[in-house]
């Protein structure tokens, strides 16, 4: 037993390694707190005007006029980061947000018109950026070759998850028990406190990279391959949509709409478990059979949702499905660091995450109404026909990816170890 403790203290922890890199744990944690809007806004705006206005209508309306802004906006502020580095883009753009944020909350108590909120709402979301992006970004002039990449992504993945089990189930504890508007208050603070801490970290900064004189700088979009893989990712979104609206739907249907977050919760956690257990080991195949492995299982397990009968088996089935989500997420990211050029990898990842929101957007949209009239069982049916089509995307990815490869000679995946 000793020779076996021995060994066991002698095999690195590739997470302390990567961890240990220059500036590595100050922007990791800075980005932790400063992603917390990303998971506490969107709900945090629906419970303070539902509450305000007695009306979900609106809440939503607001919601997604916010999302859509933030979709449309975040790109187009990549590129800027891109070429004139984090600091100097978003450290005005964090204000406006926030000052935006801030006067949405003023209008909402004081019971404002639904153009203001409107109006409002973009300015929040046009200027919010993708702090997921940036950190992301960040790992790739930090770490020095594709295992410790594919470690860095694997870690980001998890945070995000930790980020989404702790995010909305405290925007809503503080919404229903301190007053509407606390959970965007605590939003804010942890916007305004770990984005410009991040900010503040200049030696771990990416250098900007202006364009060439005289030569057009396109949207990384020109490539089919990203564009393949934003359509898989808007698809996933949509699962992720349909099954927040569905999961608190049932958890109405059966008198516990309050364990709704908590079984939300339980998939987080099943994706972060995953995404460290992904992380901590190296992998042979492509990431883009590893990428198509993750989307089947996804489906695979929302297929599950047919089999629930009550909020044990639906809180076994979140937690089956969430387990597929970290490693699908950090696939796509990798795939992403992979195609476009380095000079063009925080647009290239926020279009990513853009897509992803969308996703969500058409999700929870086309499945509320549903939902309606049909009760959470039709919603299921959404998840699972938007698991349907991403498989379809993925399948027409992959064959666009065969054509390509017929006719351009096979360059060796940078992810793949032949050591491990």
């Amino acid at each position: 037993m000793s020779e076996i403790g021995a060994m066991m203290r002698t095999v690195p922890n590739p997470y302390a390694q990567i961890l240990r890199k220059p500036g590595a744990l100050q922007f990791s944690s800075a980005g932790v707190l400063a992603r917390f809007p990303m998971s506490m806004v969107g709900i945090g705006i629906v419970l303070m005007i539902s509450e305000l206005y007695d009306s979900y209508g609106l809440a939503g309306q607001v919601s997604a006029v916010y999302v859509v802004a933030q979709a449309l906006c975040s790109p187009q502020l990549a590129r800027l980061v891109d070429r004139h580095g984090q600091a100097r883009v978003m450290r005005p753009a964090l204000a406006v947000s926030m000052i935006g944020l801030v006067g949405l909350i003023l209008a909402a108590t004081s019971h404002a018109g639904a153009p203001l909120l409107f109006a409002l709402a973009i300015v929040t979301g046009a200027t919010i950026g993708s702090l997921g992006s940036l950190v992301r970004t960040r790992w790739n002039a930090v770490v020095t070759n594709p295992r410790e990449l594919h470690t860095a992504y694997s870690l980001e993945s998890a945070l995000d998850e930790f980020v989404f089990v702790i995010g909305p189930v405290l925007a809503t504890i503080l919404a229903t028990s301190v007053s509407p508007s606390a959970g965007l208050v605590v939003a804010i603070v942890a916007a305004l406190v770990g984005g410009y801490w991040f900010l503040s970290l200049r030696k771990t900064e990416p250098a900007p990279s202006p364009p060439d004189a005289g030569t057009p700088r396109t949207s990384v979009l020109r490539d089919g391959a990203i564009v393949s893989i934003c359509i898989v990712f808007v698809c996933i979104g949509a699962i992720f949509g349909a099954t927040d609206v569905s999961v608190v739907a049932f958890a109405e249907e059966e008198g516990q709409k309050g364990l709704a977050g908590v079984i939300l919760g339980i998939c987080a956690s099943g994706s972060l478990i995953s995404g460290l257990l992904y992380g901590a080991r190296h992998w042979r195949s492509s990431l883009w059979r590893r990428f198509a492995i993750g989307v089947v299982a996804l489906a695979l397990g929302v297929s599950l949702f047919f089999l629930v009968t009550s909020l044990w088996v639906l809180a076994a089935v979140m937690f089956v499905v969430g387990f597929s989500i970290a490693p699908t997420l950090v696939n796509g990211n990798a795939l992403v660091q992979q195609i476009v050029p380095p000079a063009r990898l925080t647009e290239g990842l926020t279009w990513i995450g853009t897509s992803l929101g969308v996703g969500v957007s058409f999700g929870s949209s086309i499945a509320g109404p549903i939902i309606d009239a049909n009760g959470a069982r039709a919603g299921f049916l959404v998840v699972v026909a938007s698991a349907a089509l991403a498989l379809a995307a993925m399948g027409t990815a992959l064959a666009s990816r065969r054509r390509r490869d017929a006719v351009v000679p096979t360059i060796p995946d940078p992810a793949a170890d032949p050591a491990s």
